[in-house]
């Protein structure tokens, strides 16, 4: 033991090299002995012999040539395919408003392909880290404390580590595969260059961990903090992303290790993020005639709105799923946020009709009702004193509140499910939430 006041001498980097490699070792040979069954001791002996660091950093520098990394991967398309994957940081030339492998930057991933599932331990054995560099990135560099942690045999060491970093490089000359995609591009003198588009992994990943963030525990907690509050009316801190209508595309079935290992890390997911032209109407904004409420009808004016029908649709088939269970915070959460949704879409519709001259509910084929008229024509007050009391008044907020209150209700009634008034009521509680939040959007000052 030592004497107060005298400090451990700090361990060497060759030290520390060969600390985190005997603990990696081990983990992995406690893993193969906790399998063995009682009696199996020529089995134990052999796992003991290949998990000695000498024998199995010596395989393991024979399998390296069979681990490639990359940012670009051919397995994706087929993950028997077994053509050549790249490594690349994308076209600079490509500029800042075209989002590409390029825009990572140092942030980039590097992926790690596979000939079999067998291999990814040689790179997860690369991949540790000592003193923020990992012992690829070591062999790469010709590191002679790794050499000297590797093998007393410098001439062996070097060897090892020149196996290892050819992991980095490309492997035989470039080549596509029957089961790769495969484009055919023809050229004026009656040839072709065949085009071979591969799977920008790196930049797959770099949105898989953007998106799949946003449900990590602490950024979670935050975010539904901020959604309570912007649902409450309040101001937060910190405000949260929304990704609406992106779809998850998956490789690799069941083995998504057989693709790639930041496929296997991902659990074969990636995001696809919507690219769609705009939704154009083909008229113009015209004004409400010849109807007495745009909730009316089973076919109403609001409710026929395509991103109003999908949003509604969804509410109807999460309750219908929860019905039977009983109410949890998530299950209110969830139906709270798809309410949330349907109040963004009433209050764009308003925004949408006050673009329209005002004081067009004057029109004599203007049957719309008077709460109504001073939600959707605003501007009428300026010049219409009888108008503009009932206006300033805003009791029309509960009439309109009570109508969409009512309108969702019978939008959502099912056989198996009833809503009474309670739940009609929370609707309608909503809606008067959002007009309290976004004053800007219904009111004239």
């Amino acid at each position: 033991m030592n004497d107060m006041g005298t400090e451990e001498p700090s361990m060497t980097t060759e030290g520390k090299l060969k600390a985190v490699i005997a603990a990696f070792l081990q983990e992995r040979l406690q893993v193969k002995l906790d399998g063995l069954k009682e009696g199996e001791d020529e089995k134990r002996q052999k796992h003991l012999e290949n998990y000695q660091p000498q024998t199995w950093i010596a395989d393991a520098a024979k399998k390296a040539d069979n681990v490639q990394q990359a940012s670009h991967v051919l397995k994706f398309s087929h993950p028997d395919a077994v053509g050549s994957s790249l490594n690349s940081t994308g076209n600079p030339h490509a500029g800042e408003f075209t989002i590409g492998t390029h825009s990572l930057g140092k942030g980039q991933s590097l992926d790690v392909v596979v000939s079999t599932a067998a291999y990814l331990p040689v790179y997860a054995f690369l991949s540790l880290a000592v003193d923020d560099k990992t012992l690829l990135d070591r062999c790469i560099a010709q590191d002679k404390d790794l050499s000297a942690a590797f093998s007393d045999d410098s001439e062996t060491a070097e060897q090892w580590m020149a196996a290892f970093a050819r992991l980095a490089q490309p492997k035989g000359q470039p080549a596509s595969h029957t089961l790769a995609k495969q484009i055919y591009w023809p050229l004026e003198d009656g040839g072709y260059h065949l085009l071979a588009p591969l799977f920008p992994s790196s930049l797959a990943d770099a949105v898989w961990r953007s998106l799949g963030g946003q449900r990590d525990s602490a950024i979670a907690k935050a975010t539904k903090a901020a959604r309570d509050a912007r649902r409450a009316g309040k101001p937060h801190h910190e405000g949260y992303s929304d990704y609406p209508n992106y779809a998850v595309q998956k490789f690799g079935g069941t083995q998504p290790q057989n693709v790639s290992q930041l496929n296997s890390k991902r659990q074969g997911e990636a995001y696809l993020l919507a690219s769609l032209p705009p939704n154009w109407q083909s008229q113009g904004i015209r004004p409400l005639l010849h109807v007495d409420s745009v909730f009316s009808g089973k076919f109403s004016i609001f409710g026929g709105r395509e991103n109003v029908r999908n949003i509604t649709g969804k509410l109807k088939k999460f309750l219908f799923a929860v019905q039977p269970r009983n109410s949890t915070i998530d299950i209110r959460d969830e139906r709270d946020e798809l309410l949330a949704q349907l109040c963004d879409e009433l209050l764009n519709y308003a925004a949408t009709i006050h673009e329209l001259t005002p004081c067009w509910t004057q029109n004599p084929d203007c049957r719309l009702n008077a709460d109504e008229q001073c939600w959707l024509d605003p501007g009428r007050a300026d010049t219409d004193s009888e108008f503009a009391a009932q206006y300033f008044r805003g009791d029309w907020k509960d009439g309109v509140s009570r109508r969409f209150g009512n309108w969702l209700n019978s939008r959502l009634e099912m056989k198996k499910i009833h809503f009474d008034q309670y739940s009609s009521d929370h609707w309608a509680k909503a809606i008067e939430r959002e007009f309290a939040m976004i004053r800007l959007e219904i009111s004239h000052d």
